[in-house]
């Protein structure tokens, strides 16, 4: 954990109350950096049982009932939800009231605050936890989610260094790894390395469960289909919102990986043994790279934290 700074959180106001909400909340508690959290979700059954697990202290009936008197208001909800969010919240916000979300895509929930915060635009921060798992809701968070895992932080100009450096403290206190880019080479870098292969994964699974062998396909399937498709039991409604969001970028990338596999096949219809060990050579030399910089970093495998889904 990298605890340099002390959060010194309030009253923490948790607009989404899942698996990236919950962590957030479950890993402050851990470290002391936050005093009372307040959250609200529009399942109820969801709120009550963070209310029993002790993730928070108390639920509220709609998201400006929650940012009321609260000096952080986190906004934990799927994209295509950011902007109602905002608009709800902003009359509610006390005047030196932070606000930050957990967005993977950050354009568009800059525009989206943009719109909406009105006068408290200059203390939102937009900020992206790169961590998480295949599972969802309150139940699956994990107070050492965020654990030596990157935090980005993707302020403006305009955007008030009080309020970024209390972010930053926050997620420190998580016991992440903070670090500042700008919104363009954030939202690029993500197609890249989540969001593709996440359209990957779904894309793979619904071409076999709609193979005529489909049955034997799965009854074979081994530990290479499991670690390749884990990622398309993630929430689908907040995927499709990411995928839309960010897809100038997803399809830039796309077409790129769309390149390679068709030379790829190329090599496989003439025979061209070279080519593709020189492919598959070198795809491995650079994921036994990654592999050893996690290691390097205590991270561990690559494999799903204990309690995910294989």
């Amino acid at each position: 954990m990298n605890g340099s700074r002390s959060a010194g959180i309030e009253h923490l106001a948790l607009i989404g109350v899942g698996l990236i909400g919950g962590s957030l909340a479950r890993a402050l508690r851990r470290a002391g950096a936050v005093s009372r959290i307040t959250g609200f979700s529009i399942n109820l059954p969801e709120l009550e049982k963070a209310v029993e697990l002790g993730v928070i202290d108390a639920h509220a009936k709609n998201a400006a009932e929650t940012a009321t008197g609260a000096d952080m208001v986190v906004v934990a909800v799927p994209l295509g939800a950011m902007g109602s969010v905002f608009a709800e919240i902003s009359p509610a916000l006390a005047n030196e009231a932070v606000v930050t979300d957990v967005g993977s895509v950050k354009r568009c929930v800059i525009q989206d605050a943009r719109a909406t915060l009105g006068r408290h635009w200059p203390r939102f921060v937009p900020a992206h936890p790169v961590a998480g798992t295949e599972r969802s809701g309150v139940e699956a968070s994990l107070a050492q989610l965020f654990d030596r895992h990157r935090v980005v932080l993707t302020p403006l100009a305009d955007t008030d260094l009080r309020a970024v450096q209390r972010v930053a403290a926050m997620w420190e206190s998580a016991g992440a790894i903070v670090e500042r880019m700008s919104v363009d080479d954030h939202d690029r870098i993500l197609a890249a390395s989540s969001h593709l292969p996440h359209v990957l994964a779904y894309v793979l699974v619904q071409t076999l469960a709609t193979h005529a062998r489909r049955d034997d396909i799965f009854r074979l399937a081994a530990g290479g289909f499991a670690d390749f498709t884990r990622i398309a039991s993630s929430d689908p409604r907040m995927w499709h919102d990411i995928v839309l969001a960010n897809r100038d970028a997803i399809l830039t990338i796309s077409e790129r990986f769309g390149e390679n596999v068709a030379s790829l096949l190329s090599a496989l219809r003439s025979g061209d043994s070279d080519r593709i060990t020189a492919v598959f050579d070198g795809a491995k030399k650079v994921r036994d790279e990654f592999e050893a910089h996690r290691r390097k970093r205590g991270l561990g495998s690559s494999a799903p934290p204990p309690g995910a889904r294989p």
